[in-house]
């Protein structure tokens, strides 16, 4: 039971770094601590003090903490790996090429000719999932 409560405390720590939860806590709370905002150091301080409370020696603390650390350091990085897939396939699928439309200094995309499907449905105050996907289909014509 304390293996899988420890593992749940590394993915929380790290994921809640990653996705910028402890930011938004300490705009919140208006204090800045230099310790949550890094995944290895608030995992490391968060199994510590579970592993004390949970009435663990000193050195099977540190010893488990230290390890915790390490492995929070790899969960970031795969988490990192997940995002940038993600950013790539989200680009792909939401935004079309206009080949006949040369981007201009006064384009409100700035990116090339780019139009984001998505946001350009969404000022216009259409969100349906169809009205989307039919519109994208015309830009790929």
């Amino acid at each position: 039971m304390v293996c899988a409560d420890i593992a749940g405390i590394v993915f929380a720590s790290t994921a809640a770094n990653h996705l910028g939860l402890v930011s938004a806590a300490e705009s919140i709370c208006g204090m800045r601590l230099p310790v949550v905002n890094c995944c290895k150091c608030l995992t490391f301080w968060t199994v510590m003090a579970y592993m004390i409370s949970c009435g663990h020696g000193i050195i099977a603390a540190l010893a488990i903490s230290f390890l915790c650390a390490y492995m929070a350091i790899w969960l970031e990085l795969i988490m990192g790996i997940a995002d940038k897939i993600y950013d790539r396939i989200y680009d792909k699928i939401y935004t079309a090429d206009t080949d006949d439309a040369p981007a201009t200094a006064d384009d409100e995309t700035g990116a090339g000719g780019k139009v984001s499907v998505l946001q350009e449905h969404c000022e216009n105050g259409q969100t349906d999932e169809g009205k989307i996907r039919s519109r994208k289909k015309e830009f790929n014509k």
